[in-house]
């Protein structure tokens, strides 16, 4: 992935959690992220991962994300908020805590969220 240092929507970019690798032991690994998108001229918030296939596993968030070159899925969306609707989990918490993520995301648009290292492109 390529770290950019002004936002574009066309650019599909993402702001990652650089403290939230995980690895399965084998050759998966994840990393927490949220990004904006335009659906039917709307914009978007959205949170969820990136997951790729390394072998051997990285060792760091940063090995993670020079590694990541395949991004034509895209980061797995786990909850979206537009504004007014709610897509997501059905678990009451998780969709809480997604929407406390969200909704301030989304207000300040384009503003990357505490926690997130952003801008990050394929």
């Amino acid at each position: 992935m390529i770290r950019e240092t002004r936002f574009l929507i066309s650019h599909r970019p993402y702001a990652i959690d650089l403290t939230s690798l995980r690895t399965d032991g084998g050759h998966w690994a994840e990393i927490n992220a949220v990004w904006y998108r335009r659906r039917s001229g709307i914009t978007v918030a959205c949170t969820g991962r990136l997951q790729d296939l390394q072998d051997p596993l990285p060792k760091d968030a940063a090995e993670f994300l020079a590694r990541y070159e395949d991004g034509r899925y895209g980061g797995k969306c786990e909850g979206r908020w537009d504004g007014e609707r709610y897509w997501g989990a059905q678990e009451p918490d998780v969709a809480a805590k997604h929407l406390e993520l969200l909704r301030p995301m989304l207000a300040n648009y384009p503003a990357i969220p505490a926690g997130y290292d952003g801008w990050w492109r394929f």
